[in-house]
């Protein structure tokens, strides 16, 4: 299927992934899973997780692959790759620099959450959502992979028991280390899309010591203080829209990235946010006024509001782990 894996599209952190293709000459993805020994939980995740998942937001899993401790993933083609190629790239010819682009991208990936949270007989948690985990089809049209890390629980479960806290440094949510911020639940998806989005609205890593501005390191604090002071916000504008529709989507990531669950709105709520108007729109309470000083040091790149904290074991007596 692959020509004896000769077409290398990436590595992720579960295992390098390759260009196939079916015997009717559709092209596929396949993924080989690293470090599958053992129980290979990994790996009966993703299966177990996706496999029961039809949105168009969503990778579809062609099928799977077990030879002894080799096993492996087949998805359908993503021509484009993933989003991180694209919402760092300077290239002037980058689909992704038009606002009316990140928006569609925006919402598809929103509802693709949404589906997760509220369309599935049990909510999917996936609990890494970042710019690698988004793949885009011939259209740029946005859909969720990677669900390794992904947790099952019922929709009117409120708490996610965890071992150990999970995702990639920089989209995790401060209560995944922390139960000073409250419990774990599908809320946390909620703020991984926040700091995502910020991303693809500022077109840079949230995290960046290479700024003249110390002020700048934690972009997301020098953005909220931008917006709340009514100050440019520094992006590419060309036309007066595009401003309307920078600011709205800047609003909508504060809003996800509060830092106490009571702040966050629910997926679909975040939705009719990117697609209402901006006077509708709120400005978010400011999270991080209590939590870190007013400039970030840039010898420590590491998001200063977490370095300190302890992760806690999230099992608790009576609550199952589920994953």
């Amino acid at each position: 299927m692959t020509k004896q894996f000769k077409d290398k599209l990436g590595q992720g952190a579960y295992g390098n992934v390759y260009e196939g293709m079916l015997v009717n000459g559709n092209l596929v993805v396949v993924k080989i899973l690293q470090n599958s020994g053992g129980d290979g939980e990994n790996f009966i995740n993703e299966v177990g997780t996706i496999g029961r998942i039809h949105h168009i937001n969503v990778v579809l899993l062609l099928g799977f692959c077990i030879d002894n401790l080799k096993r492996a993933l087949i998805y359908e083609s993503m021509p484009n790759e993933s989003l991180e190629n694209f919402i760092f790239s300077a290239d002037a010819k980058n689909p992704l620099l038009s606002w009316e682009k990140l928006k569609y991208i925006a919402i598809g990936i929103a509802r693709g959450i949404e589906y997760l949270h509220q369309g599935c007989d049990q909510r999917i948690l996936h609990f890494d959502i970042k710019p690698h985990t988004i793949l885009l089809d011939h259209n740029f049209n946005p859909k969720m992979s990677d669900f390794g890390l992904a947790k099952l629980c019922s929709k009117g479960q409120s708490i996610v028991s965890m071992t150990t806290a999970r995702g990639t440094m920089g989209y995790i949510a401060p209560e995944v280390f922390s139960r000073n911020f409250g419990n774990v639940s599908y809320k946390s998806d909620i703020y991984s899309f926040g700091m995502l989005l910020l991303e693809m609205v500022g077109g840079r890593k949230n995290i960046y010591v290479m700024v003249e501005n110390t002020s700048q390191v934690y972009f997301p604090e020098w953005i909220y203080n931008r917006l709340h002071h009514g100050e440019e916000l520094g992006f590419n504008i060309v036309v007066v829209e595009d401003g309307n529709k920078a600011k709205k989507l800047t609003t909508v990531t504060l809003w996800c990235i509060q830092w106490y669950l009571g702040d966050h709105p629910a997926m679909n709520s975040v939705v009719q946010m990117i697609e209402g108007s901006m006077e509708s729109l709120m400005m978010p309470p400011n999270p991080f006024a209590s939590s870190a000083p007013p400039n970030v040091d840039t010898t420590t790149p590491e998001i200063t509001h977490v370095a300190n904290l302890t992760t806690i074991a999230e099992l608790e007596e009576g609550k199952e782990d589920i994953s």
